[in-house]
């Protein structure tokens, strides 16, 4: 008989885990269980920006992996809601050369920020360098739209939360919220922010996750064709073009710490606009004037901000695959590579 395998969570990067399992287990029986929509949660409000960085190996090693993985499926299926991107990576002379370190292929550093028209000021002393094989994405219709590929080959349950799991010597059984209970031989949970849920928790306490809310901030400004994205690595900041929509978005670090997901439907807070503020009016105060509107979720935070891929509880069927640390969609192929190792 051939294995069933049960996925909890279809955002991102539950639909790649998805399909990089079904690849690699063909006879497989893959069943997703998704609480909401798929692609809807943290994946419908990503900022959607890849760029090959990490302050590891292991993570430098999964974002390059998943450049490649990007690059493959904008080669098979130019529909797909990728859009090439140039960045620029920015920052003090005397941070850059322990950041560049970070970047898989750091471009060419300019030698002045006046080399070219950028949409905020940059200061006159600063580093400035290429980051190549850069795009963004509309995440939440990518998740959609490998949902959908997935439709004829999977069992997908939209708008059913698993209220328990537990664990057999030979598998693990859900029950679902509709009162059904389903069986597995192994089952990996990926469940976003949604980390630490009822259903769970007992797996997942262990592993010392937080969750952190995440904002990134919107504004109204005209896109020239030649309009880069900027990164502030010293910042953990970037603006960048978001052509299909219209408008620029202002991705910087919030340190709400500890939110729930499930409470997080208000939208900005004036804390969000005046830290957002901040962190702007050291480039451009009269743009982080005008800031009024963005986007707000949250994300799941490892101790050593590496992603887990791991196996929880007692019986070794249950994978755990998650606390991306705000980098889901920018690592999402390499995390689920990982998972599926851990299947065999």
């Amino acid at each position: 008989m051939a294995e069933r395998i049960a996925i909890i969570g279809a955002g991102i990067v539950g639909c790649v885990v998805a399909h990089q399992v079904r690849a690699a287990n063909p006879s497989a029986k893959i069943l997703m269980i998704e609480r909401d929509q798929a692609g809807l949660g943290a994946s419908q409000r990503s900022a959607g920006v890849h760029f090959s960085t990490g302050r590891t190996e292991r993570v430098r090693s999964m974002s390059l992996f998943s450049e490649r993985y990007y690059v493959s499926l904008m080669t098979c299926n130019p529909a797909v809601p990728i859009y090439p991107l140039s960045l620029y990576a920015v920052s003090s002379h005397a941070a850059a050369p322990a950041l560049r370190e970070f970047f898989v292929a750091p471009g060419k550093l300019e030698s002045t920020a006046t080399d070219r028209h950028w949409v905020i000021p940059l200061p006159k002393e600063c580093s400035v360098w290429s980051v190549p094989g850069c795009h963004h994405a509309d995440v939440g219709a990518l998740a959609r739209m490998l949902a959908r590929e997935l439709r004829d080959q999977v069992t997908l349950l939209e708008g059913v939360a698993v209220e328990t799991v537990a664990e057999r010597s030979d598998g693990v059984d859900l029950t679902l919220t509709t009162g059904e209970m389903v069986s597995a031989e192994k089952v990996i949970l990926v469940p976003g922010p949604w980390v630490n849920a009822d259903g769970w928790r007992e797996l997942t306490e262990p592993l010392g996750v937080r969750v952190k809310k995440v904002v990134a901030l919107h504004f109204d400004h005209p896109i020239e064709d030649t309009d880069a994205a900027i990164l502030f690595p010293e910042e953990d900041a970037f603006i960048v073009p978001l052509r299909d929509r219209g408008h620029w978005l202002y991705s910087y670090t919030c340190a709400e710490w500890d939110v729930s997901p499930d409470g997080l439907r208000s939208g900005l807070s004036d804390r969000n606009l005046k830290d957002g503020c901040d962190v702007l009016c050291r480039y451009a105060p009269e743009l982080a004037r005008s800031l009024r509107s963005g986007r707000v979720f949250c994300d799941a935070y490892s101790p050593t901000r590496e992603p887990l891929i791991t196996k929880v509880g007692k019986s070794g069927n249950v994978i755990f695959v998650g606390a991306a640390n705000g980098s889901g969609y920018r690592l999402a192929p390499g995390i689920a590579a990982e998972a599926v190792s851990l299947l065999n």
